[in-house]
C-alpha cells in the first residue's frame, strides 16, 4: 500500500473518531524511523483508547501491518506505529508538555487536517 493511501486511512479513522487538532508532519528527510508523524488530541484517556482501537481496526481491515502499539490508556499518550507513518494520540496536557510539533515541526512541512 502506498504511503498516500496509508495516510488517508489513518486520517479518515482519526477524523471519524473525533480526534482533535489532527496534524501531520513530513519527517522523511530528518527521521530514520518514519516518513510521517501524525499528532492528534484526545479529550480523555477513554477517548484516546477508543481512537487507538478504531485506528488499529481500520488498519487491519485494510490489511496494513501494525509494527506496534505503545502506551496505556491511563498514560494520556498512545502511539500506533504503522512503519512509514507513526500516529501519536495524546491528551492535551501531554501534547503541550512533550511539544512534538516543536520538536519535529521546525524542519518539516506541516499539514493540519482539523
Amino acid at each position: 500500500m502506498s504511503k498516500k493511501n496509508l495516510l488517508k486511512i489513518c486520517n479518515n479513522s482519526l477524523y471519524e473518531s473525533k480526534a482533535e487538532d489532527i496534524l501531520s508532519l513530513n519527517v522523511k528527510d530528518i527521521s530514520s524511523f518514519a516518513d510521517e508523524i501524525i499528532i492528534v488530541t484526545a479529550n480523555s484517556n477513554r477517548h484516546a483508547s477508543s481512537v487507538s482501537d478504531k485506528l488499529v481496526d481500520n488498519l487491519k481491515k485494510n490489511n496494513i501491518s501494525i509494527l506496534g502499539v505503545e502506551g496505556e490508556s491511563d498514560s494520556g499518550w498512545i502511539l500506533v506505529d504503522c512503519g512509514d507513518v507513526v500516529v501519536n494520540i495524546m491528551k492535551k496536557d501531554q501534547r503541550d508538555l512533550y511539544d512534538l510539533e516543536g520538536l519535529w515541526g521546525e524542519n518539516s512541512p506541516l499539514k493540519n487536517f482539523s
